[in-house]
């Protein structure tokens, strides 16, 4: 298992991308990783964009020190323009961030990264419906299914899925703990 070291905090929103959250959360578990659920607030259950699947934010992202995890991920769906409406998860996005910690965004979830001022300057990927958000933002679009640019793990969208996850674990992998 490459990531039994490695604790993350995978953001979850109203109308989260089922595949995104939960392909993602699964893939890391299977490699090892702790994994924390974290909302605008704690204990509030979240149903999927498809309305079929939910998950339930284990912490509030104001709770969560961003010394103690490895990672911070953001799935796409309608969750990353609700979330990123929030101070505190911007704080926690662009504090792991500026430690030099992963940060991983697919699809929409690049919106969050826009509004906590850490894409300027990278390439970038996600949902062609942001495409033009990133650029004004400062980034240069890539439209490639995942890669990483420094600290930042991009995935495209959920047919990418697989090619994220692998991108993400190596990522995670050799960052140091």
């Amino acid at each position: 298992m490459k990531l039994e070291d490695k604790r993350i905090a995978m953001l979850v929103g109203p109308g989260f991308e089922d595949l995104e959250f939960w392909a993602v959360y699964m893939r890391l578990e299977e490699e090892g990783a702790q994994l924390d659920v974290v909302g605008v607030d704690a204990g509030v259950e979240y149903t999927g964009k498809s309305g079929g699947l939910t998950a339930e934010s284990e912490l509030a992202a104001e709770e969560v020190d961003p010394a103690a995890v490895d990672a911070v991920l953001v799935p796409g769906g309608w969750t990353p323009d609700k979330i990123r409406r929030d101070q505190s998860v911007l704080d926690l996005v662009r504090d792991i961030y500026e430690d030099d910690k992963i940060v991983g965004m697919i699809c929409h979830a690049g919106l969050v990264g826009i509004s906590a001022g850490i894409v300027e300057g990278s390439d970038a990927t996600g949902s062609l419906g942001i495409k033009d958000d990133l650029v004004n933002a400062g980034a240069t679009w890539v439209d490639e299914p995942a890669f990483r640019d420094g600290n930042i793990v991009w995935g495209r969208v959920v047919a990418d899925i697989p090619d994220y996850c692998r991108v993400l674990v190596d990522a995670l992998a050799e960052h140091p703990a």
